[in-house]
């Protein structure tokens, strides 16, 4: 039995500023000098960037569909260790989940943590029906316990009279009140927020001052007594050391910097316990691939918005198509997939696949289930895996491509040689044998 106290942010729906009360609140405990833990339900890897920068710690995703719900609790120990607090960013509304059902939604994810829910409701237009919102989801499913309500976008004193009144008749604790605030935010982008990566010095400005709205805004005692009155979790944390080297160390280079953000820290934990040497490069400016280099992973993110520049840098691209066609393992998701490519919005890229990648208006979102169509260095034939798809890109591919993955009655992403290339991305904790896969296919 482990005891971590923890707590989960959650909201009616999205809007209501789950991220800037959660991501606030670990800036402002940060501040008073605890070890917090951030993580995100879902498969969202924006949001945990932000949580990285409040915490000094990486931030961590809980998806019972990508990893199952028996390594919730696990993943949550393993990413929480040693941290005085940990503070779980919930996913659209409380209760939404897959399709018609709750799985994979942040009740879910609150269950299998036997965690304390705190609910972010935007109250810009509403008086006394506060009371109904809060008392349907306090009511709907007892299981998932309510510790109490920050209420949002308060416009006046006499406002937040009306509310506390409300809610008072139903003995549901009020632990902040956030005044609406134009200057407090974070920009968006197409896929949600602009990557904290990407921000830079902006996006550490931004999360100190979202520290400093919650830490004025909200009881901090009472976060942390709801937090506190959690109880151990049994089980043991998950450990990527339990998957064994794959024998001498090589080097594995994976893609960072502003244009290739999405990453799980799971990921480069397990390439290291496979026996890797990781070894993080920027496309954008890096002119070749570190010393070395045996296999590449090339994750998601942005590519478009830096097509010119990962264009520019011909140096690279000619290092990566040289790996790749000499054989050597490159596991591409999405933007990595439109980087491989031939062109991107009519731009060069690295010509590794004879595919042409083009910026939509069209968003492409959801989880998948997929099938393996032939062997390859991420899994063998017939392999079903759970991923998401997360784009506003199509890609047309050229002839004769054999692909990745058949899904949902079609084909999905590309194999060639060493190559497995897919706009689907994968958590590899749900699969920890990819890492050793890749690892002894390079050595």
């Amino acid at each position: 039995m482990v005891s971590i106290p923890r707590l989960v942010v959650a909201a009616p729906a999205s809007g209501h500023g789950k991220t800037t009360v959660a991501t606030g609140l670990m800036a402002a405990l940060r501040r008073r000098g605890l070890v917090v833990s951030g993580h995100k339900v879902g498969p969202d890897y924006i949001d945990p960037g932000y949580h990285s920068l409040a915490t000094d710690r990486p931030g961590r995703n809980l998806d019972p569909v990508l990893c199952g719900e028996e390594r919730v609790g696990p993943l949550f120990l393993h990413g929480a260790a040693g941290a005085d607090v940990a503070i779980v960013e919930g996913v659209m509304g409380l209760f939404d989940g897959r399709g018609s059902t709750s799985y994979g939604s942040t009740a879910h994810v609150a269950r299998l943590l036997d965690a304390p829910v705190l609910l972010v409701v935007d109250a810009s237009s509403q008086g006394r029906s506060v009371a109904a919102v809060v008392q349907g989801f306090r009511d709907h499913d007892r299981s998932v316990r309510l510790a109490g309500v920050v209420l949002n976008q308060v416009a006046s004193q006499r406002h937040e009279d009306i509310l506390r009144a409300a809610l008072n008749e139903l003995a549901v604790p009020v632990l902040g009140v956030l005044r609406r605030d134009a200057t407090v935010g974070t920009p968006s982008r197409h896929l949600g927020l602009v990557p904290a990566a990407e921000r830079a010095r902006d996006a550490v400005a931004a999360v100190e001052r979202l520290g400093e709205l919650v830490a004025g805004s909200v009881d901090l005692d009472g976060v942390l007594a709801a937090a506190r009155g959690s109880a151990p979790l049994p089980g043991a944390a998950w450990e990527p050391a339990s998957c064994p080297p794959a024998g001498a160390v090589t080097t594995v280079a994976v893609a960072g910097g502003p244009a290739f953000t999405f990453s799980y820290a799971e990921t480069t934990e397990l390439l290291a316990a496979a026996g890797a040497e990781v070894a993080v490069f920027d496309p954008l400016h890096d002119e070749s691939l570190p010393a070395g280099t045996r296999a590449l992973v090339i994750g998601g993110g942005f590519p478009e918005m830096y097509a010119e520049e990962l264009s520019a840098n011909e140096r690279l691209r000619g290092d990566v198509r040289a790996l790749a066609t000499s054989g050597a393992p490159v596991l591409a998701e999405c933007a990595g997939l439109l980087y491989l490519g031939a062109e991107l919005d009519g731009l060069p890229m690295c010509g590794v696949l004879d595919v042409v990648g083009t910026m939509t208006p069209r968003l492409t979102l959801g989880y998948r289930e997929a099938r393996a169509a032939t062997d390859s260095v991420l899994a063998d034939a017939g392999t079903t895996v759970h991923g998401h798809e997360f784009h506003r890109t199509t890609v047309e591919p050229g002839h004769g491509a054999t692909p990745a993955w058949t899904l949902d009655g079609r084909s999905e992403g590309f194999v060639q040689q060493g190559v497995h290339a897919s706009y689907m991305h994968v958590h590899w904790a749900a699969h920890p044998g990819t890492a050793r896969r890749l690892v002894a296919a390079a050595a």
